[in-house]
């Protein structure tokens, strides 16, 4: 019996895995062992097949049911050749190059299979930390260099020693004093689906480092804040919670010990702003998702006004490797302040999307053409987005920019949460201008005045601009604009709508001033 591999994520599923995987069945019955794996990140490659050979696993991809003919003609379980086939996965350049440290195990688990999880090192962190002391498991993270993967950087071991440090007020909704960790999941930035693969393709590394966070901190409580437009992602999550409770993971008395945690899932409002911090916890308190002004920090005074952790996926699943091999394996790839790797999304007009893990000091031109493969237009790359709707555009001339936290910031971009899209040199990056002020004001949650009005007028001097009326005098306008809605406003939405706009001016401030009746996206999205 031959066994092969078939991704079940949700990429996958978008095109024709499942419709795959039911043909494979109907003709190839008892032959094979067909297993629904989590994906490999080539997401150009999708819906992308895997033969076990002797000599490892041979990849056929992109394909579709139609395709069934000629692979069983060409040998296809005996690793046959042909036009669709990549040959050996693991030696494909894509993935060679790679550091894959967060998401080492894709494309060998079954995501809901406990036993694939511990195969691939599960729950060795999680073992390791119930043999340390709470201020132990916090200097590991310090050591690491972990900063959070969700956008602001900030380093992760000082949020948990300030949280383990706090005195938890009593609260009588819980009957006890209670400390919360709480994920935020509420992945809404363009181009970015690293939190989706995590919690569709592998949840127990999720469970696991939230159990860490729990112990490093004296948290009983935590949720998941999840994107109410991931259903798989969902019902994923769901069913690994259930899992790890009754294998002992979750509840009274983890793994015997006298450590306890409970875990839930709450759907996200459908709000961007819900995806800053304070917002985040109003909105899982019941109310309107609106920013809260710090002080207090939600470390000291967050959920229920409660010491609470609030880490992204990415940063709560990079915390089961780092306390499994030591903070110092982890510190040991990256560079300067900005430690580890960095699991980077490419999308928009791209040749070959996908996941990309590396450590940080890779170039953007590394990326873009010896990952990605160039743009799928074929035509030159005029500038990319880093960083979401909010991030700078970045010009050719800087694609020799090591992508850490500090270089990325002097040239006036961002990591953010390493969503990077790309424009080819067709795209009207003048339209993409305003609409950057457009996203602003319809999820500014209206809490401050430079966000809420600032970027309103900020739609209408651009749009003045791009008509050429009195464009001079309009542009230092919006000039004045973005300054004080930077400086101004009560969080990084509008802080940081300013950032794709100036940079637009700043390198391609000719396609400001007029309206192009090009597409804006350059074909691709």
């Amino acid at each position: 019996m031959t066994r092969l591999y078939l991704s079940c994520d949700s990429c996958a599923l978008s095109v024709g895995a499942d419709e795959l995987a039911q043909a494979l069945t109907a003709q190839l019955g008892e032959q094979i062992d067909l297993q629904r794996t989590s994906t490999r990140g080539m997401f150009w490659l999708e819906p992308l097949l895997e033969v076990e050979t002797p000599q490892g696993r041979v990849g056929y991809g992109p394909l579709t049911a139609e395709d069934l003919p000629s692979l069983l003609a060409a040998d296809l379980l005996n690793g046959g050749d042909h036009p669709l086939c990549i040959g050996l996965v693991e030696q494909h350049p894509y993935l060679a190059r790679q550091q894959r440290l967060t998401f080492a195990s894709l494309g060998h688990n079954r995501p809901l299979v406990m036993e694939d999880y511990a195969a691939q090192g599960g729950w060795s962190g999680l073992q390791r930390a119930l043999n340390l002391s709470p201020q132990q498991i916090v200097d590991e993270m310090k050591e690491s260099g972990l900063r959070g993967r969700g956008g602001a950087a900030f380093p992760t071991g000082i949020k948990w020693q300030t949280v383990l440090d706090a005195q938890a007020p009593y609260h009588r909704g819980f009957d006890e004093a209670v400390k919360f960790i709480v994920c935020n999941a509420d992945e809404g930035d363009s181009g970015t689906f690293s939190d989706r693969l995590v919690m569709e393709d592998n949840p127990f590394q999720l469970i696991e480092g939230m159990l860490i966070a729990a112990l490093a901190t004296g948290a009983t409580r935590g949720y998941i804040y999840l994107r109410a437009e991931y259903p798989h992602a969902h019902r994923v999550l769901q069913q690994a919670i259930t899992l790890a409770e009754q294998q002992g993971y979750l509840g009274e008395a983890i793994l015997g010990s006298h450590h306890r945690f409970h875990l839930q899932v709450r759907l996200a409002a459908g709000a961007y702003i819900c995806g800053e911090e304070t917002a985040l916890l109003e909105s899982l308190e019941g109310k309107r998702g609106m920013v809260r002004a710090k002080p207090p920090l939600p470390a000291l005074e967050g959920l229920f006004g409660q010491p609470t952790v609030v880490n992204n996926v990415i940063s709560l699943a990079s915390v089961p490797l780092i306390l499994s091999k030591g903070g110092a394996h982890y510190r040991d790839f990256g560079q300067g302040r900005s430690r580890g790797t960095m699991p980077l999304q490419l999308a928009g007009n791209i040749r070959q999307g996908g996941l990309v893990e590396v450590a940080f000091g890779v170039t953007l031109r590394e990326i873009l053409y010896d990952f990605g493969g160039g743009s799928a237009s074929g035509r030159p790359i005029k500038a990319v987005q880093i960083g979401g709707p909010l991030g700078a555009y970045i010009p050719p001339v800087h694609f020799d920019t090591p992508l850490d936290y500090e270089a990325l910031a002097a040239i006036g971009g961002m990591v953010g949460h390493g969503g990077i899209v790309v424009f080819d040199d067709q795209a009207d990056l003048g339209q993409m201008a305003a609409f950057a002020m457009e996203f602003c004001a319809l999820e500014s949650c209206g809490k401050c005045t430079p966000c809420r009005i600032g970027s309103t007028r900020a739609q209408e001097v651009m749009a003045r601009i791009r008509q050429g009326e009195d464009a001079e005098d309009n542009l230092a306008l919006l000039t004045d604009l973005c300054d004080t809605m930077e400086q101004a406003s009560l969080c990084a939405l509008g802080g940081m709508a300013p950032y794709p706009v100036k940079s637009i001016v700043k390198y391609f401030g000719e396609e400001l001033h007029s309206v192009s009746q090009t597409p804006s996206a350059g074909g691709q999205h």
